[in-house]
């Protein structure tokens, strides 16, 4: 799984600044997301930033008081230099409608089409890009609106919304209220192929019912089986839950809340998995890696001489002294 986040959205368009060409006049973005990527190179090299309608109707966005120029003095100037940007190009289709759209409105500028991303055949259609990334891959700004979360596990708390204070935990009154009424945090617009949460399985009409108000669609919703929240805290096997749902579906990724449990469920299933608590997908294959010299390295070190030393002392000298 190719990913990016918000973070490397802004090193990545840095690290262009020096490949790209320096003689543009205007920064034009495709809403939505190539308005994000625009946006941060025209401040980079402060300069006007405006939308595609925007440049079609020779309009500028405002800019405040670092760039004082006026939009019929910037339109008006001969060979004027454009860059319509996007975050990202996979097939071109859209790419080629912005040039289409724009090209209907017969604008005589100097343009130049670009994208942050592209695929290998996206390549075909932008005069510069940063980077080739190919499928699979997503974007920290589209995780939750892509075509890939019918086929993902997604956590409830934490993800779709905050988890419970410690007061609203008490398993009890406080925590049904907090379940029914909690604020939604993200809203997905695709279906999501399984929600796996470590809510008990007494919590399922509640959740359900909160689900429907906020518009969240999916097809399955995989609960905790057991009795109350002192069994789930005797259980303590969160990651573990997780991890068994992740392997018995087909899903390809996992959206998680909590770093830890993110990578322990990368570790035990050899899958992506994504946390949403610091925006980064675990590769499986290295998190693996990294568990097993973990496991391997404390193992070694109970073999190690003069620690078995040392603790055989501890323990003398407590029991016989």
């Amino acid at each position: 799984m190719n990913y990016k986040s918000f973070a490397d959205l802004a090193d990545d368009i840095k690290d262009w600044l020096i490949k790209l060409p320096n003689d543009y006049d205007l920064i034009v973005g495709v809403p939505r997301s190539g308005m994000l990527p625009a946006n941060l190179l025209a401040l980079y090299r402060n300069l006007p930033l405006t939308d595609i309608q925007g440049l079609m109707e020779r309009r500028l966005l405002y800019s405040g008081r670092r760039i004082n120029i006026k939009d019929n003095q910037l339109f008006s100037k001969k060979d004027l230099k454009v860059l319509i940007l996007d975050d990202s190009v996979n097939s071109g289709k859209q790419m080629k409608v912005v040039r289409n759209r724009v090209d209907s409105k017969d604008c005589h500028f100097d343009i130049d089409y670009g994208a942050v991303y592209t695929s290998n055949n996206g390549r075909r259609v932008v005069d510069n890009y940063y980077e080739v990334i190919d499928l699979p891959r997503c974007f920290e700004w589209n995780i939750f609106h892509h075509g890939m979360l019918s086929d993902s596990c997604v956590d409830i708390d934490g993800i779709l919304c905050r988890d419970p204070t410690r007061e609203e935990n008490d398993d009890g009154h406080n925590y049904k209220n907090f379940v029914k009424n909690v604020q939604p945090y993200i809203i997905p617009t695709k279906k999501i192929g399984w929600l796996v949460t470590c809510r008990l399985e007494k919590y399922r009409e509640h959740t359900e019912m909160w689900l429907r108000k906020n518009n969240d669609i999916y097809n399955n919703l995989v609960m905790m089986d057991l009795p109350d929240m002192k069994a789930r805290q005797r259980a303590s096997n969160h990651a573990k839950f997780k991890s068994k749902i992740y392997n018995q579906t087909k899903a390809k990724f996992f959206l998680e809340s909590s770093i830890n449990q993110a990578k322990e469920i990368a570790a035990r299933t050899g899958k992506y998995v994504f946390c949403m608590e610091n925006n980064k997908v675990y590769n499986p294959g290295l998190v693996k890696n990294i568990s097993v010299n973990v496991k391997q390295n404390s193992f070694s070190s109970l073999l190690n001489p003069i620690i078995i030393y040392n603790r055989t002392k501890k323990i003398f000298r407590k029991y016989f002294l």
